[in-house]
Protein backbone atom coordinates (compact mmCIF):
# COMPACT_ATOMS: atom_id res chain seq x y z
CA UNK A 1 0.00 0.00 0.00
CA UNK A 2 1.43 3.08 -1.27
CA UNK A 3 -1.38 5.66 -0.35
CA UNK A 4 0.16 7.79 2.39
CA UNK A 5 -2.30 8.73 5.63
CA UNK A 6 -2.69 12.34 6.15
CA UNK A 7 -2.76 13.67 9.69
CA UNK A 8 -4.83 16.05 11.06
CA UNK A 9 -2.08 18.73 11.14
CA UNK A 10 -1.67 18.54 7.72
CA UNK A 11 -5.72 19.05 7.31
CA UNK A 12 -5.51 22.15 8.83
CA UNK A 13 -2.13 23.43 7.31
CA UNK A 14 -4.23 22.50 3.65
CA UNK A 15 -7.09 24.26 4.55
CA UNK A 16 -10.50 24.14 4.80
CA UNK A 17 -12.65 24.28 1.23
CA UNK A 18 -13.52 27.69 0.62
CA UNK A 19 -17.30 28.22 1.22
CA UNK A 20 -19.85 30.49 -0.59
CA UNK A 21 -20.38 33.65 0.26
CA UNK A 22 -23.49 35.32 0.03
CA UNK A 23 -24.38 38.74 0.06
CA UNK A 24 -26.74 39.92 2.39
CA UNK A 25 -27.96 43.72 2.12
CA UNK A 26 -27.44 45.60 5.92
CA UNK A 27 -29.99 48.61 6.37
CA UNK A 28 -27.10 52.02 6.97
CA UNK A 29 -30.55 53.89 7.78
CA UNK A 30 -30.47 55.07 11.43
CA UNK A 31 -33.65 54.50 13.59
CA UNK A 32 -35.33 57.85 14.82
CA UNK A 33 -34.67 59.77 17.83
CA UNK A 34 -37.66 58.28 19.72
CA UNK A 35 -36.75 54.86 18.92
CA UNK A 36 -32.98 55.77 20.01
CA UNK A 37 -33.98 56.60 23.14
CA UNK A 38 -36.74 54.19 24.17
CA UNK A 39 -34.03 51.45 23.21
CA UNK A 40 -31.90 53.42 25.29
CA UNK A 41 -34.63 53.19 28.48
CA UNK A 42 -34.98 49.70 27.92
CA UNK A 43 -31.57 48.67 27.84
CA UNK A 44 -31.21 50.74 30.88
CA UNK A 45 -34.45 48.97 32.28
CA UNK A 46 -32.78 45.31 31.69
CA UNK A 47 -29.03 46.51 33.18
CA UNK A 48 -30.81 48.12 36.38
CA UNK A 49 -32.33 44.48 37.20
CA UNK A 50 -28.88 42.96 37.01
CA UNK A 51 -27.59 45.03 39.69
CA UNK A 52 -26.98 43.52 43.26
CA UNK A 53 -28.33 46.18 45.38
CA UNK A 54 -27.23 46.63 48.84
CA UNK A 55 -29.06 45.96 52.32
CA UNK A 56 -29.71 48.98 54.50
CA UNK A 57 -27.18 47.63 57.19
CA UNK A 58 -24.33 47.51 54.24
CA UNK A 59 -25.48 50.55 52.95
CA UNK A 60 -25.61 52.68 56.24
CA UNK A 61 -21.83 51.26 56.95
CA UNK A 62 -20.61 52.38 53.16
CA UNK A 63 -22.24 55.68 53.82
CA UNK A 64 -20.52 56.31 57.51
CA UNK A 65 -17.17 54.92 56.05
CA UNK A 66 -17.61 57.90 52.98
CA UNK A 67 -18.22 60.13 56.02
CA UNK A 68 -15.97 59.73 58.03
CA UNK A 69 -13.18 59.44 55.32
CA UNK A 70 -14.23 62.80 54.01
CA UNK A 71 -13.85 64.24 57.49
CA UNK A 72 -10.15 63.09 57.60
CA UNK A 73 -9.63 64.21 54.66
CA UNK A 74 -10.67 67.31 55.30
CA UNK A 75 -8.92 68.06 58.32
CA UNK A 76 -5.81 67.14 56.56
CA UNK A 77 -6.24 69.40 53.91
CA UNK A 78 -7.03 72.19 56.70
CA UNK A 79 -3.81 71.28 58.33
CA UNK A 80 -1.79 71.79 55.02
CA UNK A 81 -3.32 74.87 54.39
CA UNK A 82 -2.51 76.35 57.85
CA UNK A 83 0.94 75.16 57.72
CA UNK A 84 1.28 76.73 54.33
CA UNK A 85 -0.16 80.16 55.08
CA UNK A 86 2.16 79.86 58.56
CA UNK A 87 4.97 79.34 56.05
CA UNK A 88 4.14 82.47 53.30
CA UNK A 89 3.06 84.72 56.34
CA UNK A 90 6.74 84.15 57.79
CA UNK A 91 8.38 84.30 54.43
CA UNK A 92 6.34 87.97 54.00
CA UNK A 93 7.85 88.69 57.89
CA UNK A 94 11.22 87.86 56.73
CA UNK A 95 11.65 89.12 53.54
CA UNK A 96 10.59 92.33 55.06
Amino acid sequence: MAEEKITTEEKKLQGAPAKAVTAVKKDDTKPGFFKRIGKWFREMKSELKKVIWPTPKALAKNSLISVVFMLVSALVLWGADMIASLAVNLLFRIAG
